[in-house]
C-alpha cells in the first residue's frame, strides 16, 4: 500500500499512547504551545516495549537505553508522540467532536470483522490491551478518520473497487493455506551453545560446552515430548502452554497462533508436518533448524482465488484508507514545517538517536568483518 508511512499513526497511535501518565512533568519537546513531558514519554515507551516482539526482553532493552533495540523504540515514540501533538492541534483547531454513538459504532464494525464480542475479548486479552484503552485508541482513530474526511474526499467509487480487483487478482488468489499454533522448544545445538557461552561465569572448556549442550538438548526435547502428550489429551491447554512454554516470543504472545500459511512460508520439516494433520490436533515435536516445535492445526483453506463479491468490502475499505492516510501524512509534513519543535533535552532529539543508531550498525558492521578475518 502507498503512502502508509504514518498508517502506524492511524491504527495504533491511540494504542500505544492511551493512558499515557504524568509521573513527571518536565517538558523534553515542545511543539508551538504545546509540551510532550517526560512522564508522557516514560508511559509510551512502556507500551511501546511491552508490546514489541521483543516484549519478554523488556527489563534487558531498558537497561541499556543506548542499546539498539531501546534506540529503535525511542524513535519511533518520539515519532508518535509529535505527530500525536500536531493531530490534537488540529482536530482541536477545527473543532472536531466524537460522539458516544461514533464510537460505539465503530466497534461494532470492529466486532463484526473478527467475528463475535467473545473473540474481539480473546484478542484484547492476548494483546494485554484493557478494554479502557481499546475504546480510547478507537476513540483517537475516529478523530483521526473524521480529520481527514475533512480535508479530503475519501470516497470510492463501485468502479475504483472493481478496477483494483481485475488488475490485482493475484492478491487475492492463493495456493493451500492452513492456520496452525505452535510452541518452539529450544533445541538448536548452535543457540543452546551461545546461551552456555552467554551465561557462563568463566571460560568453559569445548568438551565441558558440548557436554552441557547434549544435555540441555535432552532436557528440551524430553520437555517438548512431554508438552505433546498432555496437549495431545486436552488440546484446549495450547493457547497457554504457548504463552508458557513457547520460545517464539511473537507468536507466544497470541497463544502461538501464526495466522494462515502456504508450504513455501515455513521450512520444509515444519510445512510437512503441518500439512499432514488433520484440523484441531496435535502433532510433534518437530525437530527443524529453529528448535522442536509442537504444532495445532486449527482450520484449512484450499487454493482458490476469492471472488470479487467476497473482497470488494475489504478492498473499498483499503482505498478509502489509502486516501485518508495520505491526507494525514499531508497534514503532519505541512504542520511540521511551519511549527516550532524544540527538543528541550536533545536526547529526545530523532537526529540524535539516528547518530547513535548509525554507531550501533557501524559497530556491527565492524564487528562482522573482523570475524570473517578470523
Amino acid at each position: 500500500m502507498k503512502n502508509t508511512k504514518l498508517i502506524a499513526t492511524v491504527l495504533v497511535a491511540g494504542m500505544l499512547l492511551t493512558g499515557c501518565g504524568f509521573g513527571s512533568g518536565k517538558a523534553i519537546i515542545k511543539i508551538n504551545d504545546q509540551v510532550i513531558t517526560k512522564g508522557e514519554y516514560d508511559a509510551a515507551m512502556e507500551k511501546q516495549i511491552s508490546s514489541s516482539p521483543f516484549a519478554k526482553m523488556g527489563s534487558e532493552v531498558k537497561a541499556n537505553k543506548d542499546g539498539m533495540l531501546y534506540l529503535m523504540s525511542e524513535k519511533t515514540v518520539i515519532n508518535h508522540l509529535i505527530v500525536k501533538k500536531i493531530f490534537d492541534e488540529e482536530i482541536k483547531n477545527r473543532g472536531i467532536k466524537v460522539t458516544d454513538k461514533e464510537i460505539n459504532d465503530s466497534i461494532s464494525n470492529i466486532i463484526d470483522k473478527v467475528g463475535s464480542k467473545e473473540q474481539l475479548s480473546k484478542i484484547l486479552k492476548q494483546n494485554g490491551i484493557s478494554i479502557k484503552d481499546f475504546k480510547e485508541d478507537v476513540a483517537n482513530q475516529v478523530r483521526l478518520q473524521k480529520l481527514a474526511r475533512e480535508i479530503v474526499d475519501s470516497s470510492v467509487s463501485d468502479k475504483e473497487v472493481k478496477d483494483f480487483y481485475d488488475k490485482n487478482k493475484q492478491m487475492f488468489t492463493h495456493k493451500d493455506l492452513i492456520r496452525a499454533s505452535h510452541i518452539l522448544i529450544a533445541a538448536n545445538r548452535a543457540q543452546l551453545e551461545q546461551e552456555i557461552i552467554g551465561n557462563g561465569k568463566k571460560q568453559m572448556k569445548k568438551e565441558d560446552i558440548d557436554r552441557r549442550v547434549a544435555e540441555l538438548y535432552k532436557e528440551n526435547k524430553e520437555l517438548a515430548e512431554k508438552l505433546a502428550t498432555e496437549l495431545r489429551a486436552d488440546a484446549s491447554k495450547f493457547e497457554s502452554y504457548a504463552k508458557k512454554y513457547s520460545k517464539d516470543e511473537f507468536s507466544a504472545n497470541r497463544g502461538g497462533d501464526l495466522g494462515y500459511f502456504d508450504k513455501d512460508r515455513m521450512v520444509p520439516e515444519f510445512s510437512k508436518a503441518a500439512f499432514s494433520a488433520k484440523p484441531n490436533t496435535v502433532v510433534g515435536p518437530v525437530e527443524t533448524p529453529f528448535g522442536l516445535h509442537i504444532i495445532l492445526v486449527t482450520d484449512r483453506k484450499a487454493a482458490g482465488t476469492d471472488s470479487f463479491d467476497k473482497v470488494k468490502s475489504d478492498i473499498k475499505t483499503r482505498l478509502q484508507t489509502e486516501k485518508e492516510v495520505k491526507a494525514l501524512d499531508n497534514v503532519v509534513e505541512a504542520a511540521k514545517k511551519k511549527s516550532d519543535i524544540k527538543f528541550l533535552d536533545k536526547r529526545y532529539n530523532p537526529e540524535e538517536i539516528d547518530k547513535k543508531l548509525n554507531e550501533q550498525m557501524q559497530g556491527l558492521q565492524n564487528a562482522v568483518k573482523n570475524s570473517a578475518k578470523k
